[in-house]
């Protein structure tokens, strides 16, 4: 670790701020010297000391760049490299590829995916090379550390089909990602109730986890259930951990619907054994009880055999279409609440003018039951429909969020307002919502833990070892914040509204965000694991 640095001159100089370093410890008043792209300095200043950039911080605070563990910013980053929206919240840095989602890799002879608006898309690069070409050529204003999806890696080797993998198949995924390893991806993804990573056995996600593992990845999982099944879903990937040794974060820890509620202690708790096993476990967690994910999660997995065109086929099929309705009813009113299934985002269709309504709503209008209703707007819509989902508790949120495990993540990819649509507000208000509703109006959390939560916390999970914390040698990510004022502003009835109370944000030592407002900064770069980590 480089020397605190007293000597002028400095690029930026930050000044009278009030520093919370990033690893929970209490908050200091102290001065930051940055030049290049590096802290320099931390503490306080030589009276000789000048820099080309002077941002006065007095009365605020100044933190780290926040690390968003969660996010989906690969399949948005090319068409708003500006990334507004996360800035205005501190973010310095997204964690993309999660969910079994990743934009590689595209086999040889595979087309390029083709997703309709606001959907995450399939494979469109062959690798992190391809990928990471594109969004440098773009010029972000922040930084992108991908993951590899498990969901792009069975499409790659086995497309669409709900079939086992064999033991050539097996070969052929390992392959990829001992690729995507060496290219430099910071961990794998599973999304477990998602089309074709549900097709998955847990064997094969173990074979996966080891060849991870064998590389010093992250493993993240979207797990195989969050509501009747929770816990046996928490059981698998820590089965999953134990017997590959792979490191595991378990994604957007949650219950849904109301029969689940309260199992997220009981989840925490088997987490809790298992890193008293010796196995390396976190999780990590968004500030609202809606999550957003496809319509087509609400259904059995075999409706999804061969994706969305098989499940086009199943539902112009009478016969087909009453079994796909049959197995989705009885998720009505347990795990699926239609009152609280709400259309977010689509492409033309009949329900086009329907975004924003729920699930309930079109059911009344229809006259039909809510199971239908969720077939029909599928059938008009190709099967491509983005929904945000109210069923989870505030109760649950807040016992997951004080988890000293758990990381702050916002599971979102709108990076730009306005739009289309009815997204989710977490796009907008993730870590602002944590800051204001969360320290500072109901004191879930301390500010200098809220900020650990979403800095050094998230960083030792990949790990970025230069980011992170607030210190002499770290990468110049940086925010300036007033806490009184810092709040989320985007809702659920009106979600496209920029956080507030961010008032400067460094990337690699430049202004990307300053006095509140969006510079033409766009020091971001794609991120690469190091073999050495």
């Amino acid at each position: 670790m480089a020397m605190p640095d007293q000597t002028g001159p400095y690029d930026v100089l930050i000044t009278g701020g009030t520093v919370i370093d990033g690893t929970g410890a209490a908050p200091r008043r102290a001065d930051v010297g940055v030049r290049a792209d590096r802290i320099v300095h931390v503490g306080d200043l030589d009276p000789t000391a000048s820099a080309a950039t002077v941002l006065d911080a007095t009365g605020l605070v100044v933190t780290p760049g926040f690390i968003d563990l969660h996010s989906h910013a690969d399949f948005s980053v090319l068409a708003m490299p500006d990334a507004e929206a996360c800035l205005r919240q501190g973010v310095t840095t997204l964690v993309t590829g999660n969910c079994g989602l990743s934009p590689f890799p595209l086999a040889a002879a595979e087309a390029a995916a083709d997703g309709g608006p606001g959907t995450l898309a399939g494979a469109q690069w062959h690798d992190l090379d391809g990928f990471a070409a594109a969004v440098e050529a773009a010029r972000p204003a922040l930084n992108i550390a991908p993951l590899v999806g498990h969901g792009a890696l069975r499409t790659a080797v086995m497309g669409d089909a709900r079939t086992p993998a064999g033991p050539a198949e097996l070969d052929a995924m390992r392959t990829l990602l001992a690729t995507a390893a060496a290219q430099g991806v910071f961990g794998m993804s599973t999304g477990l109730i998602y089309a074709p990573g549900s097709f998955a056995t847990t064997a094969e996600i173990k074979a996966l986890a080891t060849e991870a593992a064998r590389h010093g990845l992250l493993y993240a999982t979207h797990m195989r259930d969050e509501g009747d099944r929770l816990l046996e879903a928490v059981a698998e990937a820590i089965d999953v951990a134990t017997a590959s040794g792979v490191r595991l974060q378990v994604s957007h820890l949650k219950a849904m619907g109301p029969a689940n509620h309260g199992k997220v202690d009981k989840a925490l708790a088997a987490i809790d054994a298992a890193a008293g096993d010796d196995l390396d476990v976190a999780c990590d967690v968004y500030p609202y009880t809606a999550s957003s994910t496809r319509l087509t999660s609400r259904l059995p997995d075999w409706a999804m055999d061969g994706g969305p065109a098989g499940l086009l086929q199943r539902l112009a099929d009478p016969d087909t279409r009453a079994r796909v309705l049959a197995d989705l009813r009885p998720a009505v009113g347990r795990t699926f609440l239609p009152e609280g299934v709400v259309l977010a985002m689509m492409g033309p269709g009949l329900y086009s003018d329907r975004i924003g309504d729920s699930i309930a709503d079109i059911a009344r209008d229809e006259g039909v039951e809510p199971a239908e209703a969720v077939l029909n707007v599928l059938a008009a819509h190709r099967g491509e429909v983005m929904i945000v989902n109210h069923a989870m508790a505030d109760d649950d949120v807040d016992t997951v969020l004080r988890h000293p495990g758990s990381a702050v993540a916002s599971d979102g990819w709108v990076l730009h307002a306005p739009g289309d649509g009815h997204p989710h507000p977490r796009n907008f208000g993730t870590f602002a919502r944590v800051l204001g509703r969360y320290v500072r109006d109901r004191g879930v959390l301390e500010l200098a833990d809220a900020v650990r939560k979403m800095t050094s916390l998230p960083a030792s999970r990949l790990p970025l070892p230069d980011r992170g914390t607030l210190a002499a040698g770290q990468v110049a990510d940086l925010v300036v914040l007033d806490p009184e004022e810092v709040t989320d502003l985007a809702t659920f009835a009106d979600p496209w509204q920029y956080a507030t109370g961010v008032r400067d944000v460094l990337v690699a030592g430049r202004c990307v965000l300053r006095a509140g407002e969006t510079t033409d900064a766009r020091p971001g770069r794609v991120l690469r694991r190091s073999p050495a980590c």
